[in-house]
Order: structure tokens, then C-alpha cells, then sequence
């Protein structure tokens, strides 16, 4: 059993991928081909935001974003602690200070309150609050009513790490169409992934695009041989591009399928285990389904059952990013941070994609009904 099935998805779709890299080959056109705009303006479209710009990965996006909105040094960046590094990593590369920043049991996506806490002390330590990365953890959008209204009275930009989250919805909203600029992978195992690696960045500031758009080409101008600033190489492969536009078609079907998934799986696992919970007026887009066990020792027993019976079992995170040795002297909450770190020793993930049997989803609760 695969914890996510590519080759299902590309058996639905092998035909119509190989016509689009054949297209590919056909003109030449390998770097920022027509297939990256085309991609581009369907999915603008798709989110319901104004400007969508390819680039080479989900972390160029996050520096990408900074770039534009002007980090500095002295800047304190608003994030949560449990998600994967590349939220926080870019962070000091400006000179700025990732502040870390705990999150809600029930979603795993940033807790206001903290966040409350964790401005109030970088203002403390000297610092001078600048922006928020919320992340859509595992699929699920995170509480934008709560952050955009903070940062609304802090004065703060908001660039929301989409990369597991793209295509799900927040009260009507897209992904991708909310924050200041809204952010994506298109990493394989993403839930929108391609056959590398590959990213994107949103907005609704025509400003902010271009920016972006010359930042993510070395600092562009009119001119190919004037650059007007410092920027990066990160553009999306045209190839990837072509396998994406594919992808994308069929994306709306698939998060359908992830939701009968998801909702099969919690149904007959919620007497066992903490099933996720997705709020009213949101949809999960389910890149991760991931169990809360009672404690350390019932995830091992879990996860031990699950690899007996030959079904793959990860834990996504096992490590908060505070505890991890390149961030552990970064500012956080000053309560800190003890959702995170219990959510760290429980959580564990069971194979997620849409195309995932009715019959090997048995397979998986079974296993783990005999086990608890």
C-alpha cells in the first residue's frame, strides 16, 4: 500500500500528461514556456485571485514573499512551531527573527491567543513585529478571522504557507486568495503536486506582482541586461508547468475523493483515536489525515500494528521547530509553547490520496482497531 499513490493518479492521466511534455518538446520553449502562463491564469482563476507567478519551489515562494514586503533586519516574523522548516527557515535570512508561536489541538494551525502573547514579547525583547506565516496544516485552512484581525490592529502582513493547504476554503475563500501573499509547493506529495519540485505565489496587489515577478527573475527590469534589483532564479519549469495544468483539471474531482476518504476514516476510527475536526464553513483539502493518540506510548503501538500489517504510518512533526537545534534560541510565546510539544509525542499519519480503495482503507482500520 502506498501512503500516497502517484501512479494511480498518473494512470488516470498518463495520456493527456505525455501529449503536454510532447507539446513541450515540440516548441522548445523549456524555461518560463506558454505553459507557465497558462498555468498561471487557470490557477488565478481557481483561487479567485488576481495574479498567480510560478516559481522553482514552495520555499522560494515563502522568500519570494518576504523580498517583496520588505523584511529587515530587526523585523520579528509571527509563526507556528509546529510545521515543517521551511516556514521559519527563510525567516533569518533577511536578518529577521522567526518568533515561534503555538497552535490549536483541535487543527493544528496557530492559536490567536499565542500569537497575542508571542507580539507582545518580541515588542519586549525590541523588536518590531512585522508579519505572519500562518500554515494550512495538513490540508486544513487556519483561523484567518482570528489572525487577520490581529494583524489588522498590529499593522501586520500576512503570508499564509499554503503548501499543504492549496484549494481549500475559508468561509467562502480559496486558499490562495487570502493574506497579503498567499503561498504554495507543488512538491510531488502535495496535494496539487508535479513531477519535481515547483511553487507559486498569489496576490491581489498588482504592485506586489510585479515586484514578485521581477524578483523571482533575478531582479528584472524592461530591459534583460538591466536588472533594477536583487533578486533570485526561481522560475517554474515549463514542464512542470505542462504536468500541473493536467493535475489542476482534475483537481476539484480529487479533493472531492479525499473528502469521502477522510470522512470513511473518521467515522470508523473516532471511538479509537482523536479524529481531525474541520469547522463549519471550511473544507480540508486533506494532504495529511492525520490521528491523535492519548499519548507516546498508544502512537508507537499504533504505528507498530500498522507496519505488521504492511501499511505505511508517518509522523508529521516529531520535533516542534523550538526544540530543533537551528531555532532553538529564536523568541517564542513567552507561556510557551506546550500544545506543540504534546501534539509532537500523539499525532501520526495514515495514507491519504483519492484514490486510496474502500478496501485498503479496511485494511487500515482494522489494523488499528485491533491495536487500541
Amino acid at each position: 500500500m502506498q501512503f500516497i499513490d502517484l501512479a494511480a493518479q498518473q494512470a488516470r492521466i498518463k495520456d493527456r500528461i505525455d501529449s503536454r511534455i510532447q507539446a513541450v518538446l515540440a516548441h522548445g520553449g523549456y524555461i518560463m514556456g506558454p505553459e507557465v502562463k497558462e498555468l498561471e491564469s487557470q490557477l488565478a482563476a481557481f483561487s479567485g485571485v488576481r495574479h498567480a507567478l510560478g516559481c522553482a519551489n514552495g520555499t522560494d515562494a515563502l522568500q519570494l514573499a518576504l523580498m517583496a514586503l520588505g523584511a529587515s533586519a530587526g523585523d520579528a516574523v509571527f509563526c507556528p512551531t509546529f510545521t515543517f522548516a521551511a516556514t521559519a527557515e527563510i525567516v533569518p535570512l533577511f536578518g529577521a527573527k522567526p518568533v515561534f508561536v503555538d497552535v490549536l489541538e483541535t487543527s493544528f494551525n496557530i492559536d490567536p491567543a499565542s500569537l497575542e502573547r508571542a507580539i507582545a514579547e518580541a515588542k519586549r525583547q525590541g523588536l518590531r513585529p512585522a508579519g505572519i506565516i500562518p500554515v494550512d496544516l495538513f490540508g486544513l485552512p487556519a483561523d484567518y478571522d482570528g489572525i487577520e484581525a490581529i494583524a489588522e490592529r498590529e499593522g501586520l502582513w500576512i503570508v499564509a504557507d499554503s503548501a499543504q493547504g492549496y484549494g481549500g476554503l475559508y468561509k467562502g475563500r480559496r486558499t490562495g486568495s487570502i493574506g497579503t501573499i498567499a503561498t504554495t509547493s507543488f512538491f510531488p506529495a502535495k496535494p496539487l503536486g508535479c513531477y519535481g519540485d515547483g511553487g507559486a505565489v498569489f496576490t491581489n496587489d498588482d504592485d506586489l506582482a510585479k515586484l514578485l515577478d521581477s524578483l523571482r527573475v533575478h531582479g528584472k527590469g524592461s530591459d534583460k541586461y538591466d536588472n533594477v534589483r536583487i533578486g533570485l532564479n526561481s522560475r517554474l519549469d515549463t514542464l512542470q508547468a505542462a504536468i500541473l495544468l493536467e493535475k489542476l483539471a482534475i483537481y476539484k474531482d480529487e479533493i472531492e475523493s479525499r473528502q469521502r476518504v477522510a470522512q470513511r476514516y473518521s467515522n470508523a476510527l473516532a471511538n479509537h483515536f482523536a479524529v481531525p475536526v474541520v469547522p463549519e464553513g471550511m473544507v480540508s483539502v486533506w494532504a495529511q489525515y492525520t490521528l491523535l493518540a492519548k499519548d507516546t506510548a498508544e502512537r508507537d503501538a499504533a504505528l507498530a500494528a500498522l507496519k505488521a500489517a504492511g501499511i505505511p504510518g508517518m509522523v508529521y512533526y516529531p520535533r516542534p521547530l523550538h526544540t530543533q537545534t537551528a531555532y532553538q534560541d529564536f523568541p517564542k510565546d513567552p507561556k510557551g509553547l506546550p500544545v506543540a510539544e504534546s501534539l509532537a509525542g500523539r499525532v501520526f499519519s495514515l495514507p491519504m490520496h483519492p484514490y486510496l480503495t474502500e478496501a485498503d482503507q479496511d485494511r487500515v482500520i482494522n489494523a488499528l482497531r485491533e491495536a487500541s
